[in-house]
C-alpha cells in the first residue's frame, strides 16, 4: 500500500490547493465571504506566498452604523454588507475582484453579498443568472411571510421577537433596505474619487 501524504488544511476542508494556486499566479485581489449564523463577513484580500493581507473588511454589525435594525445574515444584510465593502474597495482602489470560496459551498447569502459588491461599482466575473433577484434582496418575501404570520399573534412576535425589540416591523423590510442602502451611497466615494480610482488600475 501506497501512502499518500495530504497537507494539514487539505484534511481539515479549510483550503483548495487548486484555486489558491490559481490565485497566486493571477496576482488578483479576491473577496471571501462568511455567511455564520449571526454575522456575515466579507474581505478584500491580496495573496502572497507569505499569507493573504487584508486590504478592507467589512461586518454585517456594521450596518447598524446606518440605522439597520433588521437582522444581521439574511439575504438583505448580505447584499447590504457587500455593498459596503464595495463602497470600501472602491476608496482603496480596488475596482476588479475574483470570488474565492476555497472549500466552501456557493450560497444565496454568498450571492446576494456579490451582488451588492457588484451594484457598488465594483467589476466580478460572475453569471446573473446566479444571483438573487432584486425583490429577495429588498426583502419583500420577509415582509409577505411576516403579513401572513401576523394572523397568530404568538408566532408572529416569536419569529420577529429580535426586529420587535427594536421598535420596527418586519412588513417594513423593503423601505428600511432602500434607506439604509441610500445612507451608504451617499457617504460613499464620489464619481471623481472612482473614476480616478479606475484610472489608476488600467495597465
Amino acid at each position: 500500500m501506497v501512502y499518500h501524504a495530504v497537507l494539514r488544511r487539505n484534511r481539515q476542508n479549510r483550503t483548495n490547493y487548486r484555486k489558491r494556486a490559481a490565485l497566486l499566479l493571477g496576482r488578483r485581489s479576491f473577496v471571501s465571504i462568511t455567511v455564520s449564523n449571526q454575522n456575515v463577513m466579507a474581505q478584500v484580500l491580496n495573496a502572497s506566498l507569505n499569507g493573504d493581507r487584508v486590504v478592507t473588511s467589512v461586518q454585517s454589525r456594521q450596518l447598524m452604523k446606518y440605522g439597520w435594525k433588521g437582522s444581521m445574515n439574511n439575504l438583505p444584510a448580505c447584499y447590504l454588507t457587500g455593498y459596503l465593502l464595495g463602497i470600501k474597495s472602491l476608496e482603496k482602489g480596488v475596482d476588479h475582484l475574483i470570488l474565492y470560496t476555497g472549500r466552501k459551498s456557493y450560497t444565496s447569502g454568498i450571492a446576494a453579498c456579490l451582488k451588492g459588491i457588484v451594484d457598488a461599482g465594483v467589476t466580478i466575473p460572475i453569471s446573473e443568472s446566479s444571483l438573487p433577484d432584486a425583490e429577495r434582496i429588498r426583502g419583500s418575501h420577509i415582509a409577505r411571510y411576516a403579513e401572513l404570520l401576523k394572523k397568530d399573534t404568538d408566532k408572529y412576535n416569536v419569529q420577529f421577537s429580535n426586529i420587535l425589540k427594536n421598535g420596527w416591523t418586519p412588513e417594513n423590510y423593503p423601505d428600511h433596505f432602500e434607506e439604509i442602502k441610500s445612507k451608504m451611497r451617499n457617504t460613499g466615494p464620489t464619481d471623481n474619487q472612482v473614476a480616478s480610482n479606475n484610472t489608476e488600475n488600467v495597465g
